[in-house]
C-alpha cells in the first residue's frame, strides 16, 4: 500500500514547517504564557513510521520529560516577580527600600526588611523545595531504562532517549514511555492487558492486540529483532487529545521471504484502532510486548492532556485582599491627616512618607504567612481524621471554602450508589424472572440443553411443546447475554487472559480442559455483572480470545463461536454489537445490546418493551435491550467487505464504519430485557439529610434515565417523602420552554426533574430565568446529562447566584464539573481515580462529605476569619499607639519603639498565641454532626465582612489609646519607662484577648501563651539596655501595667458578656445545654 503526499504522508517540508514552530513542552508556564502571543498555534501533522528506522527527515519532540516551574537562572526572578506581583508585598517592598534613603529612615533596617525578607525566604524554601521534588521525579522517569530492539540484537535506553520508529520491549508492570503500537506480545494468541488508571482513572484492565502480521511474524521468526527484516510501515493520524480513539492502518511493503510461512495467513494491510495501542504513562499489566513507538514527548497524549486545571481562589481571599487595600487607604489618610496637623510647611512630603512608614504596620504583612500555614493546618487535621478514613487533600488553598457551601453537584453512580453491579431481573416479555425465581432458569436451562442433546425437539405432547418453547426462548436471551459482551474470563494461571496452557495444541482442541475463571475482566461493572449472572445460572464464558469465545452449559459440554467482528460500546452509540459464527452450526448471528431509548428505534415493533423498561426504571434498575438478528453468509460476506474498505479508509473512518454496522442494524429482534441495580452507599441517605438541613441544596446531575433517577432521587432521600416532584416536559423551542418555567414558578417548593435535552434549550433561551428558578427547588434531578452539560450547570450556577458551589462525583466523566466547581470532591471508587486525581479533596464515600463540611469546613472558615482579624487587629493597635505618639509630642515622626520589639511583637512575642485559634472549636464534633444548622449561619459569610473588621479596629483604637494615654499619665518621668509599660501592656493585652476569644482550650494553646510570656520574660532579662531591671522588679511598675491592662480589656469582656446573655449565638445555646 502506498500513500500520497497530499493526504497522508509527512513530506519533509510538513516537516520542517512542523519543527519551526515546535515549542519544548518543558519550558515553564510562566514563560509560556508571556510567549504564547508571539507564537502561532502548532499544527501537528499525520506521519508514516517504518518500523525499526527512526526518520531521518521528519522532527519529533524530545521524550524527556520536564515538569520543573523554574531553571536554576529563572528561579530567583520569576519568584520575586510573582511575589511583588501581590499588592501587599509591593507596598512593604517600597516602604522597605525608601530606608535606604537616610531622609525617610524612621528606624533600624532590620525593622521593615525582616518581616519582608521572612515572607521571601519562606516563600522560596517552598517554591526550591517543590521544584526540586519536581526534578527529582522528572529524573526518575528520564533515566528508567528499557530494551531497544536493533537489527543486530537489544541494547539499553533511556527513557529521554527514545525516537519515534525504534522498537521498545515492554515487560509486566513496567510503565509505557511513550505512545506506542503494539507489534508482538508474548501471549501466543496476541493479547495483553494495559492499565490505565494514571492516565483516565479507570481502574479496569485493558485488553490489547497487537498487529497481527508483525506478532505471526515474529513468533515464527523467534525473537522480535526480526522485524527489521520486515519492509512495513505504520500510518498513525496527526497527534490529538483523545485517549478514546486512534486511526492508522499498516502496510507492509516487501515480497514474502522464503521461510517466513504461508502468505495466505498474513495480511498485508491492516487496519488499527484504539486495541492496538498503549499509551504513555499507562503500564503493562501481564506478560511482555515490543512496540514501535508513534509519539514522543509533547505530542503524547497524556501531556496533551496535562492540561493545568483552574485556579481556585477562596473567597475569604478576596474578601481579605479588599480589606488590606483599605488599610492601605487608612494609613495614606493617616499620615495625610498627621501631616496636615503639623503643617504643610518645608519639606512635608517627606514627612508624610516618614508617616506612612510608621504606620505600615497596620498592613499585616505576615496575615499571608499566617493563612498559608494554617490551611496546611487544616489539611492536616483533615487528613488525620479517623472519621475520615483515605482523605487526601489535594489542594490547600481553599480548606476554608468548605464552610461556605450553598449548592452541591452530585453524580449518581457510584457517588450516590455504590457501582457494585448485581443482576435483578431478566424480562422476556409475556414473563419476568426476579431473584426468587432464578431458579425456574436454572431448572429450564438445564432442561433445554439437555433435551437439545438427546435429539428430542418436536416429538412431545402439546402441554410439553409449550414448555419447551418457553425454555427455548429463555435459552436463546439467556446465550445472547452470555455472548455480547466484550468481556474476558480470568484465571489463576495467566492473571488475565483466561487461556489455557503453553501447549502446541490450539485452544479449540483443549476446549474440554478449560476451568471456571476466577473472574472477570470488563470496562463496564454492567458487563460484569451481566456474565457473572449466566455464570449462575448454569452458561459460564471460559475462554475469551480476539477470535474465539467458548461456554461451558448447564450439561457440561462446551460451545465455542468465532468472533468475527466486535463493535465496542461508545457513550455516543450507547449500544454495543458483536458478530458471531457458531463452529457447530455454522450460523452467523448479529448480537446487539444497548439503551432502551436507541434500541427502541432499531428493533422490530414490540408493545411490551416501553412499558416494561419504564417499570424497572422505576424500580431504581439500570436497564439494557438484548436483541440478536441471523446473517446468511452472502450478507455477512458483504458486510465484511464494505466494513473493511471502511476501516482501511484515513478520512472520517469511524463515521464510514458506523454507517457500515448502521445496515446491519435492522430487523433485529428483541430477545430480553435485563435490569441491573447499582445499591446505595453506606450513610447516603442520612447525609443528604443533614445536608439538606445544613441549607445546601443539592443537585443530582445522572445520564441515567428520568425514571431511574427519580427513583434514586426518592430512595437516596435527596427527595424527602413528602415532598412533591415537579417534572419539566421535554421542550424543543423558545414558546415550549416559556410556557414549562411559567408553570414551574408556581411550583418552585416541588423538586424538579429535568431532562438533558429540556435544560439545555432552556439554558439557551432563558438562561438567568431558569437559574434563578432552579435555585429556589428544595433538590434538582438532571437526567440525561452529558459531561459537557454537567460543566456548564455548575459554571452556570456559580456566575448566577454568587454562591459558593461544590462538585461530587467518582468517574473520568465528573472531572469537568469537579474542575468548574469552587470546591471539588473526587471519590476513589469503582470506575477509578481521574475524579479523585482531579479534585481538591479526595474521599473513599460520599457520606464523608457531610463531615468534612459540617465539621472541619466550619471549623476552617471560622478560624481563619477569627486568625485574620486578629492578626490585622494586632497591626492595627500598634499603630494607633504610634499616633498617638507622634501626636502627643507634637507630630513627631519617630518611632515609639525599638526595632527589634516590632519585630518581636508580631514573630515571637505574639505569633504562637494567635496562630492557635486555628485549633479552636466553637461547638464539638458531634454537636457540628447532630445539629447540621450551625452551618447555615456560616453561608452569608458574616465572619469577616466590613461590618466585623470596622468593631475590631474600634476595640483597636480603644484599647491602642488607653494604653498609650495610660502610661503617659502614670509614668511622666522617664520615657524609657514608658517604653516599658507601654509594651508590657500591649503584649498582655493581646495574649488576654486570645484567651477571651478561645471557646475550646486545647493544650497547645495553653502552651503557646505561656512560651510567648516566657520569652517576653527572658527579654526583660537580656535587654538590660531597654529595659531597667530595677524598675521591673517595683510593685509600681507591676501595679500600673495590670491596671492599664484591666481597663483596656473588661470593657471588651463586659461586651461580649452582655451579647452572649441577650443576643446568644446559635451554638452558644447549644454549649449552655
Amino acid at each position: 500500500m502506498s500513500f500520497s503526499s497530499s493526504d497522508n504522508l509527512l513530506d519533509p517540508v510538513n516537516g520542517r514547517n512542523k519543527s519551526k514552530y515546535n515549542c519544548s513542552f518543558h519550558e515553564s508556564s510562566c514563560w509560556n504564557s508571556c510567549s504564547q502571543c508571539c507564537r502561532r498555534e502548532k499544527i501537528y501533522q499525520a506521519r508514516v513510521v517504518n518500523i525499526g528506522r527512526p526518520s531521518k527527515t521528519q522532527r519529533f519532540p524530545s521524550n524527556k520529560i520536564n515538569n520543573q516551574k523554574y531553571n536554576i537562572f529563572s528561579f530567583l526572578p520569576l519568584v520575586l516577580f510573582e511575589q511583588f506581583s501581590v499588592f501587599l508585598n509591593l507596598i512593604y517592598l517600597i516602604l522597605a527600600l525608601s530606608q535606604f534613603i537616610p531622609d525617610l529612615r524612621v528606624g533600624a533596617l532590620y525593622t521593615y526588611w525582616g518581616p519582608l525578607g521572612f515572607v521571601l525566604c519562606v516563600t522560596l524554601i517552598r517554591e526550591a523545595i517543590d521544584d526540586v521534588r519536581r526534578w527529582l521525579r522528572d529524573r526518575e522517569v528520564n533515566q528508567t531504562t528499557y530494551i531497544k530492539y536493533v537489527r543486530r540484537g537489544e541494547t539499553r535506553v533511556t527513557s529521554e532517549g527514545i525516537k519515534v520508529g525504534d522498537l521498545i520491549r515492554l515487560d509486566k508492570d513496567q510503565r509505557v514511555p511513550a505512545d506506542m503500537v503494539l507489534v508482538w506480545t508474548s501471549d501466543r494468541n496476541g493479547s495483553c492487558f494495559i492499565r490505565t488508571d494514571q492516565l483516565d482513572g479507570e481502574t479496569d484492565w485493558k485488553l490489547r492486540h497487537p498487529i497481527p502480521p508483525t506478532h505471526a511474524f515474529v513468533n515464527h521468526a523467534g525473537e522480535p529483532s526480526a522485524l527489521f527484516d520486515m519492509q512495513a510501515q505504520v500510518f498513525a493520524e496527526a497527534p490529538r487529545q483523545n485517549i478514546h480513539s486512534f486511526e492508522g492502518t499498516f502496510a507492509r511493503t516487501d515480497i514474502a521471504l522464503p521461510g517466513i510461512g504461508d502468505r495466505s495467513a498474513e495480511s498485508t494491510e491492516v487496519s488499527l484502532n484504539l486495541d492496538h495501542t498503549a499509551w504513555s504513562n499507562t503500564v503493562l499489566a501481564t506478560g511482555s510486548a515490543v512496540g514501535l513507538v508513534i509519539y514522543t514527548g509533547a505530542e503524547t497524549r497524556a501531556v496533551m492532556n496535562s492540561s493545568r486545571a483552574r485556579t481556585k481562589m477562596g473567597k475569604i481571599d478576596r474578601e481579605i485582599n479588599n480589606i488590606i487595600k483599605l488599610l492601605f487607604a487608612l494609613v495614606v489618610v493617616l499620615a495625610l491627616v498627621m501631616v496636615a496637623l503639623k503643617g504643610f510647611s518645608g519639606a512635608w512630603y517627606k514627612y508624610w512618607w516618614r508617616f506612612m512608614v510608621l504606620f505600615s504596620y497596620i498592613i499585616p504583612l505576615a496575615l499571608r504567612v499566617n493563612m498559608d500555614l494554617a490551611k496546611i493546618v487544616y489539611a492536616f487535621i483533615a487528613i488525620r481524621d479517623p472519621d475520615l478514613p483515605g482523605c487526601m487533600v489535594r489542594n490547600t488553598t481553599i480548606p476554608e471554602e468548605l464552610g461556605r457551601i450553598s449548592f452541591l453537584m452530585s453524580d449518581k453512580t457510584g457517588t450516590l450508589t455504590q457501582n457494585e453491579m448485581v443482576f435483578k431481573k431478566l424480562h422476556l416479555g409475556s414473563v419476568a424472572f426476579a431473584p426468587d425465581s432464578m431458579e425456574e432458569v436454572v431448572q429450564g436451562l438445564k432442561q433445554h440443553f439437555e433435551s437439545t442433546a438427546s435429539g428430542r425437539s418436536g416429538m412431545e405432547t402439546g402441554g410439553r411443546q409449550m414448555r419447551r418453547t418457553g425454555n427455548e426462548r429463555m435459552a436463546e436471551a439467556v446465550m445472547a447475554v452470555a455472548v455480547c459482551h466484550n468481556v474476558t474470563p480470568m484465571n489463576e494461571d495467566n492473571l488475565g487472559l483466561g487461556e489455557p496452557p503453553s501447549d502446541s495444541k490450539s485452544p479449540l482442541e483443549m476446549v474440554d480442559t478449560f476451568t471456571d475463571p476466577v473472574g472477570y475482566q470488563a470496562s463496564s461493572p454492567d458487563e460484569v455483572a451481566l456474565v457473572s449472572w449466566t455464570a449462575t445460572v448454569g452458561i459460564t464464558l471460559v475462554y475469551r480470545d480476539q477470535h474465539y469465545m467458548c461456554l461451558r452449559l448447564p450439561n457440561g459440554t462446551v460451545c465455542s463461536y468465532d468472533v468475527l467482528n466486535l463493535f465496542p460500546f461508545s457513550s455516543e452509540s450507547k449500544r454495543m454489537g458483536i458478530i458471531l459464527r457458531d463452529r457447530t452450526t455454522r450460523k452467523v448471528t448479529f448480537y446487539v445490546k444497548g439503551a432502551d431509548t436507541i434500541m427502541k428505534t432499531l428493533v422490530s415493533y414490540t408493545d411490551w418493551l416501553d412499558d416494561e423498561a419504564g417499570n424497572l426504571a422505576r424500580e431504581g434498575l439500570r436497564t439494557l435491550v438484548v436483541a440478536s438478528r441471523q446473517l446468511t453468509e452472502e450478507q455477512y460476506e458483504d458486510f465484511a467487505k464494505r466494513y473493511h474498505t471502511a476501516k482501511m479508509s484515513v478520512v472520517d473512518r469511524v463515521e464510514k464504519m458506523q454507517a457500515v454496522v448502521a445496515t446491519l442494524e435492522t430487523e433485529l429482534d428483541v430477545l430480553c430485557l435485563t435490569g441491573v441495580e447499582d445499591k446505595l452507599q453506606e450513610g447516603v441517605r442520612p447525609t443528604l439529610e443533614a445536608l439538606r438541613n445544613a441549607g445546601i441544596r443539592v443537585w443530582m446531575l445522572t445520564g441515567d434515565k428520568l425514571e431511574t433517577a427519580e427513583c434514586i432521587a426518592k430512595s437516596s432521600r435527596l427527595v424527602a417523602r413528602d415532598m412533591p416532584v415537579y417534572t419539566f416536559q421535554n421542550v424543543t423551542g423558545r414558546m415550549d420552554a416559556h410556557l414549562e418555567l411559567n408553570a414551574f414558578r408556581k411550583r418552585c417548593e416541588h423538586a424538579l426533574l429535568i431532562t438533558g435535552s429540556a435544560i439545555e434549550t432552556c439554558l439557551r433561551y432563558y438562561e438567568h430565568e431558569f437559574i434563578e428558578l432552579a435555585r429556589q427547588s428544595p433538590a434538582v434531578v438532571v437526567c440525561r446529562c452529558s459531561p459537557t452539560q454537567k460543566t456548564q450547570i455548575v459554571r452556570l450556577v456559580r456566575a448566577h447566584t454568587g454562591a459558593r458551589v461544590a462538585a461530587v462525583g467518582d468517574g473520568g466523566n465528573d472531572v469537568g464539573m469537579i474542575q468548574a466547581a469552587d470546591v471539588g470532591f473526587g471519590l476513589v471508587g469503582k470506575e477509578g481515580r481521574q475524579a479523585s486525581l482531579a479534585s481538591d479533596f479526595s474521599l473513599y464515600q460520599f457520606r464523608h462529605v457531610a463531615r468534612l463540611l459540617l465539621v472541619h469546613g466550619r471549623n476552617c472558615y471560622k478560624n481563619t476569619a477569627a486568625l485574620a482579624l486578629f492578626v490585622i487587629h494586632r497591626g492595627s493597635i500598634i499603630s494607633v499607639m504610634q499616633a498617638v505618639f507622634s501626636a502627643v509630642f507634637y507630630f513627631v515622626s519617630v518611632s515609639l519603639f525599638p526595632g527589634f520589639l516590632l519585630v518581636g511583637y508580631c514573630t515571637v512575642f505574639t505569633m504562637f498565641p494567635v496562630f492557635s485559634l486555628v485549633l479552636d472549636k466553637d461547638v464539638p464534633d458531634r454537636i457540628a454532626i447532630t445539629y447540621p444548622e450551625l452551618y447555615k449561619t456560616l453561608q452569608k459569610g458574616r465572619e469577616i465582612t466590613f461590618k466585623t473588621f470596622f468593631v475590631w479596629l474600634l476595640i483597636s483604637i480603644y484599647q491602642g489609646g488607653v494604653i498609650m494615654y495610660g502610661a503617659l499619665l502614670l509614668f511622666e518621668d522617664e520615657f524609657i519607662h514608658v517604653v516599658s509599660i507601654t509594651f508590657t501592656a500591649l503584649l498582655l493585652t493581646e495574649l488576654l484577648m486570645v484567651a477571651i476569644t478561645i471557646r475550646t482550650w486545647h493544650l497547645l494553646m495553653i502552651l503557646a501563651e505561656v512560651i510567648s510570656l516566657a520569652i517576653y520574660a527572658l527579654t526583660l532579662v537580656i535587654m538590660t539596655d531597654y529595659f531597667d531591671p530595677n524598675f521591673l522588679r517595683t510593685v509600681g511598675f507591676l501595679w500600673r501595667v495590670l491596671a492599664i491592662t484591666a481597663i483596656s480589656c473588661i470593657p471588651i469582656i463586659i461586651l461580649k458578656f452582655i451579647h452572649y446573655k441577650f443576643r446568644p449565638s446559635i451554638y452558644s445555646k447549644l454549649q449552655s445545654h
